[in-house]
């Protein structure tokens, strides 16, 4: 059996029999003693890149089926998807930086000795790994480092301070759900770098476990929440979503692509394709959220606004 095969089978196991977050807790505290993975020691990061590899699938392209894109040599696709898929990892980098800190937020003072406390040390571990092996794959495809706007760095900060429980378990369940699809068809596509591939298995392998962990979070929390505490947990999450979603390609990747910035921005804005591929990727997100109530008629201007619904 696979690794991929045999964690998905763990996480069936988890679904179907586990119930409460010291219960899901505990199972995945055994799944990542089995199954966790170091990219730092499973990639060969001195070996030359393929120049006829992909950054990520070319269907992935924020660009991908628009006139700009049909006027693209090979080469030039290629060098756009690895500019592409490095500024989605820096943002990535940013992101879980914001995640270990609400986690962290979330957990100061809890029981030591609850399966709980004990997988959130190892989600914090997993995301420190993460971002490292983000930088170190990014570094090494365009060496580019790429960062949100100031203002939204700022946003970042304020939201990683206030955002509890539900808000900050569901702000997880964004950053990675929308990364997820998109990252199981990248790993298994053989015109992407080998290296990235593996870059994509790991994370998805080890974030299925966060994910799962974040949704019994919030299933628990929320028959405890108030109407209006639920109002506003909602649209602060669609906001955090918006704002994760519209910062993932930063401008300055389509310039250092050798491409038209301006031209390049209005074209991926505009693009249809891309915009069914987010959707496609936010689908199990949005039915969840729909399914504990913080899907509500304001947050979904917001996901709406993002391409998300």
């Amino acid at each position: 059996m696979t690794a991929l095969a045999d964690h998905e089978n763990v996480d069936t196991v988890v679904s179907l029999q586990d119930q409460g977050v010291d219960e899901v807790s505990e199972r995945l505290l055994a799944s990542a003693a089995k199954l966790s993975r170091n990219a730092m020691t499973e990639i060969d990061w001195s070996l030359p890149m393929d120049p006829t590899k992909y950054g990520c699938s070319p269907e992935w392209s924020s660009l991908y089926g628009t006139d700009y894109w049909n006027e693209m040599s090979e080469e030039q696709r290629i060098t756009l998807t690895r500019h592409e898929f490095a500024s989605i990892m820096c943002i990535g980098i940013w992101f879980e930086m914001v995640l270990q800190d609400m986690v962290l937020h979330d957990q100061y003072l809890g029981d030591y000795h609850s399966p709980e406390f004990q997988f959130a040390l190892v989600e914090i571990a997993d995301e420190c790994r993460h971002s490292l092996m983000f930088a170190k794959a990014s570094e090494k495809m365009v060496g580019t480092t790429y960062r949100p706007e100031k203002v939204v760095g700022k946003i970042g900060k304020y939201f990683r301070h206030m955002a509890k429980q539900e808000v900050a378990y569901a702000g997880i369940l964004v950053a990675e759900e929308v990364l997820d699809v998109f990252q199981r068809g990248c790993m298994r596509d053989e015109r992407v770098l080998p290296f990235i591939r593996t870059v994509n298995e790991i994370h998805v392998l080890e974030e299925a476990r966060h994910m799962k962990y974040a949704r019994e979070q919030v299933r628990e929390v929320m028959p405890t929440v108030s109407e209006r505490r639920r109002q506003a947990s909602a649209l602060l999450i669609a906001m955090g979503a918006y704002t994760i979603v519209m910062n993932l390609i930063r401008p300055q990747a389509y310039e250092d692509a050798g491409l038209d910035k301006r031209r390049a921005f209005t074209e991926a804005a505009h693009n249809e394709h891309f915009h069914s591929m987010i959707r496609s990727s936010c689908t199990h997100l949005i039915e969840f959220l729909d399914e504990v109530g913080l899907l509500t008629k304001p947050a979904m201007r917001w996901y709406r606004k993002a391409h998300m619904l």
